[in-house]
């Protein structure tokens, strides 16, 4: 049986918490934005999810750079942010922002593909019964593309779970606040005979993926099957 440290324990619960925190402030944006390009068509829609999608492609240092150039104490919005207790470079919420900004064109693919899915006529049918555009929503394409939404939280969490780069650049790597798994292992790497350590915690971090991973494809496969019969 594997037995973490205080130490990687502590690590793991703050990557826990980066993660979860990201997904839940992600989470009813990204629905929104989903459904906008999922059954909207408007001027500068090319452009718009351009933007959406624009740091799945990007080296993951830019986004924290621009993070750190935007919110940092002394940048354009932080500067204003800061005096109102809203700080988000070099601590842990700073590491949420950066995390949502890499997993958040995932989370918004995953739902935006799954509400596609989604029979419109179904939609429409709710509306003549009564049910208004937001009441058709809820009760009909909400629960229909539940699958999609677990898919991409999932897929969400465990981008937070791995951040690295823009993490590194715009909340650094402090032990308490910032020092998620992969800061973690990065730190351990640079330090002399503590192989038993980086591989500790490359376990965990396998284990935690793969469990998510297998339980969004098993969830997927049994909303199918309960849809078949």
């Amino acid at each position: 049986m594997m037995i973490l440290t205080p130490e990687e324990l502590e690590v793991l619960l703050l990557s826990s918490k980066v993660a979860a925190t990201c997904l839940i402030v992600s989470l009813i944006p990204a629905i929104l934005i989903a459904w906008v390009l999922a059954r909207k068509e408007f001027w500068g829609k090319s452009l718009f999810e351009t933007l959406v999608f624009l740091p799945l492609v990007l080296p993951p240092v830019v986004p924290g750079y621009l993070l750190l150039q935007i919110f940092g104490n002394r940048g354009i919005l932080g500067q204003y942010l800061a005096p109102l207790g809203l700080e988000f470079a070099f601590n842990w919420k700073g590491a949420v922002l950066a995390s949502a900004v890499m997993g958040f064109p995932l989370l918004v693919q995953s739902i935006r593909l799954a509400i596609e899915l989604v029979d419109q006529r179904l939609e429409m049918a709710a509306k003549t019964l009564g049910a208004s555009s937001f009441g058709a929503f809820m009760q009909v394409t909400l629960p229909l593309a539940s699958s999609g939404i677990l898919v991409g939280s999932i897929l969400c969490f465990c981008r937070s779970l791995g951040e690295f780069g823009a993490t590194i650049t715009f909340v650094g790597n402090i032990a308490s606040e910032t020092r998620t798994l992969p800061l973690a292992m990065y730190s351990l790497m640079q330090q002399p005979d503590t192989e038993a350590a980086v591989w500790r915690l490359i376990i965990l971090s396998l284990s935690v993926a793969f469990f998510a991973l297998w339980f969004a494809q098993w969830f997927n496969r049994y909303q199918k099957n309960k849809r078949g019969r």
